[in-house]
């Protein structure tokens, strides 16, 4: 009887010991993952991820039970980059490649999918981006007495040509200056025309923009008065609703 309880002990003791150092069986886990723990030795944990062969904190059989089986992750090769992100100017393009076989039993896991890199925007209407608009009220082009015109302002009186719709983003303070400039503010709709006139042999007028580009403008008779818009769109054959703006 004395060596049946003796017996019983040991085998209770060895039970309670392989229990204590933790086991990796069906545990094996990719990557980092801090839940990927066992009970370990005095109330510790020991971990069966395979980061733990880096802080040295693996459980006694986490090779013998996660490394044997592991499969690292494998990718495909890289894809061909994206276009530019921006018409005009600086932007971003990206390229991907995709898992051929995903990382399993604590494998290595995926490098990155993902790349990105810098990139200059080089569309062949990008010049206009760049152009500055000159905008006077539409009054100029009626007005003879006016000292722009003797000065050699000469704008056309036909009413051919466009109208272009935009979105004030930005007015600087010197605008105030005149009764017509001081009704430019941020967030107003603007249309301007651009008159057509037979010695005039550029097809559109200067600083009309690209569509929902962020462009500039300044008003040629306030010193100082300038700004920023977004042209939300061109129409061929119209006349503004005043207050009208003109295109110089």
């Amino acid at each position: 009887m004395r060596g049946l309880l003796l017996c019983g002990g040991w085998l209770l003791a060895a039970g309670y010991l392989v229990g204590a150092t933790g086991s990796c069986r069906h545990r094996c886990c990719p990557g980092r993952n801090n839940a990927c723990w066992v009970p370990g030795a005095r109330r510790a944990h020991c971990y069966c991820d395979s980061y733990c062969e880096r802080t040295g904190d693996c459980c006694e059989d986490y090779r013998a039970m996660c490394r044997h089986a592991a499969v690292g992750c494998a990718v495909g090769p890289w894809g061909p980059w994206s276009g530019c992100s921006s018409l005009c100017g600086v932007g971003s393009e990206a390229r991907s490649r995709q898992v051929t076989v995903p990382p399993r039993h604590g494998g290595e896991p995926c490098p990155d999918l993902k790349q990105r890199r810098g990139c200059l925007g080089e569309h062949p209407t990008c010049g206009m981006a760049k152009e500055v608009a000159k905008i006077l009220p539409n009054s100029f082009s009626r007005d003879f007495r006016d000292a722009w015109r003797r000065a050699g302002l000469l704008l056309p009186e036909e009413p051919s040509g466009y109208c272009g719709y935009f979105r004030l983003t930005q007015v600087g303070p010197p605008c105030r200056g005149q009764a017509w400039s001081r009704q430019l503010h941020r967030d107003k709709r603007v249309c301007v025309e651009c008159r057509g006139h037979m010695s005039h042999r550029r097809p559109h007028c200067t600083g009309h923009g690209l569509q929902g580009a962020r462009t500039f403008w300044v008003a040629a008779s306030v010193v100082g008065c300038q700004g920023s818009w977004v042209q939300e769109g061109l129409q061929e054959g119209c006349v503004c609703s005043p207050p009208a703006l003109i295109f110089v």
